[in-house]
């Protein structure tokens, strides 16, 4: 693509310098980075800012690397000469989305795209969603948390981003629509909405699994936490036809709190969800089994009688989610109902792990207080023995919820660990005390109650050691994820890995 069309994508722009007479904007472009390592010549890098680096230090690089010009916020380094032509804009993240879908040759205008937003669910809802479309015959396209999937191709997700950056994104939605893939199902993170990195996703469908307490360290507050999702939902435009036959809709959580906090924004039709609230999509009569979940779902022009090998209730909401997307797109009831018994689980949520133990152990991505409550709750009346836990907070994430997770632990588990989870750069027993303070906080003693072990795996076998038949540990925090940050390193991890080479070491044979 020619320079000068990018530099029409940007908007509001200025050079910082006068650009170099001899720059031809007829010039083609090869390709965008913000990785200055990824910069190629005839390139175009854009400095974004990050959490330990500025991507203005790195100019010099890319334009050693071939950079035509550079994009990014104002020059904060009080350099006038500068190695390769810059221009400022006044948001860098949103000009690499704009960039971005513009080199791409604007791929959401060709497809149908849905975005999933929560705080907890949104990997399980969409792989729902990408299910039951699948199952009536609409290719689809999948990034999440866990896996990404293009038509029935899947591979994990080890980037260890949620939502990757807008660059991304759009070549992802490029090479579904170049594919002729008719649907791309997009995990929106808050950061993902805040931080522009879905700008340009156009989406015709948004979608909320719940709103609970997760983030604070970015968003300060949970009213700015809750305003970050609300974008999703402003996004969607009644007016948008991209002649695709796609309906805008808003499909909200009539149980959760979030139901009236985006109301205001939805400015397409709502359709509702619920368990416990009526709704336009209701699930009633539950039977929540050990290894699968039925119930009857009731919409509105039908009803259909569901069967899943998901269990417990919060997977029952995430499979509402689901089932009102579908429905919302024109999906059969019959289809929906032979989607939602095809599904085998989603990587790292609720998976059991065999190796001949008599007691059961659980890898769980629950993270946050709302996750880790909710996952205790299925597996308590499974458990014929005692319920343990492993289980850590991030480091440089969210402080707020460390002690809320240690009272969790200590109210709804008999004996638990806690131990790192990602500590990045901060102090691997401070992060561990902080949790321990919320258990402490209601009697609980620690050597008596629960250990505190920073490394996983000797936490992981510290309560092996301690199970017996009919027990359940769940290992909460990780689930699909395949490293484990340390510093600024990111070192392999797999708990389901870890968790079957520690039964093995005690004898246990599959």
């Amino acid at each position: 693509m020619q320079l000068q069309s990018l530099l029409s994508a940007l908007g509001d722009y200025s050079w910082h310098t006068q650009p170099d007479p001899s720059l031809d904007t007829q010039q083609e472009i090869t390709a965008i980075a913000y990785d200055s390592r990824k910069v190629v010549a005839q390139g175009i890098f854009v400095a974004v800012p990050g959490t330990h680096t500025d991507g203005q230090r790195y100019l010099a690089d890319a334009a050693a690397r071939g950079a035509l010009i550079a994009v990014g916020e104002k020059i904060t380094t009080g350099e006038q000469q500068l190695p390769v032509p810059y221009i400022e804009v006044p948001n860098v993240r949103i000009a690499l989305a704009d960039l971005a879908r513009t080199f791409y040759g604007n791929p959401a205008d060709r497809i149908c795209t849905i975005g999933i937003t929560g705080t907890d669910g949104k990997t399980t809802t969409s792989n729902l969603i990408s299910t039951l479309f699948e199952t009536a015959g609409r290719h689809n396209g999948l990034m999440t948390t866990a896996n990404f999937k293009i038509a029935g191709q899947e591979w994990e997700n080890t980037t260890r981003q949620s939502t990757l950056e807008a660059l991304e994104i759009q070549e992802f939605l490029h090479q579904l629509a170049s594919s002729d893939v008719p649907y791309a199902i997009v995990e929106a993170t808050s950061h993902g909405l805040e931080l522009g990195r879905v700008h340009g996703c156009n989406f015709d469908v948004g979608v909320v699994t719940n709103i609970t307490h997760e983030h604070l360290d970015f968003h300060k507050t949970l009213e700015g936490y809750r305003r970050a999702k609300a974008r999703l939902f402003e996004m969607l435009d009644p007016q948008r036809d991209k002649g695709l036959g796609a309906r805008p809709v808003a499909i909200l959580n009539r149980d959760d709190i979030s139901y009236e906090i985006l109301k205001p924004y939805c400015r397409v039709p709502i359709l509702d969800y619920g368990i416990d609230t009526p709704a336009a999509v209701r699930a009633v009569d539950l039977d929540l089994r050990a290894h699968s979940t039925r119930f009857r779902v009731l919409l509105p022009d039908g009803e259909g009688q569901i069967e899943t090998r998901l269990v417990g209730r919060f997977n029952v909401s995430n499979s509402l989610a689901a089932i009102a997307t579908a429905y919302s797109q024109g999906i059969s009831i019959a289809d929906i109902e032979r989607g939602m018994a095809a599904v085998a689980g989603v990587t790292g949520r609720m998976e059991n792990i065999t190796e001949g133990q008599p007691f059961s152990v659980i890898v769980d991505y629950a993270h946050t207080p709302d996750s880790l409550q909710k996952v205790i709750a299925t597996l308590r009346p499974l458990t014929q023995g005692k319920l343990m836990l492993v289980f850590g907070s991030a480091g440089e994430r969210d402080i707020q919820k460390r002690p809320i997770m240690g009272r969790i632990a200590a109210e709804q588990s008999d004996f638990f660990v806690i131990t790192d989870e990602d500590p990045r750069d901060e102090d691997r027993e401070s992060i561990l005390r902080e949790i321990a303070a919320g258990a402490e906080a209601i009697g609980k003693q620690e050597g008596k109650d629960f250990l505190c072990i920073a490394d996983r795996t000797q936490a992981i076998a510290a309560a092996f050691a301690q199970a017996r038949a009919g027990d359940t540990i769940l290992l909460a925090g990780k689930g699909h994820e395949q490293s484990i940050i340390m510093g600024r390193e990111k070192l392999p991890w797999d708990d389901r890995r870890v968790a079957r080479e520690q039964l093995k070491k005690q004898g246990w044979k599959a």
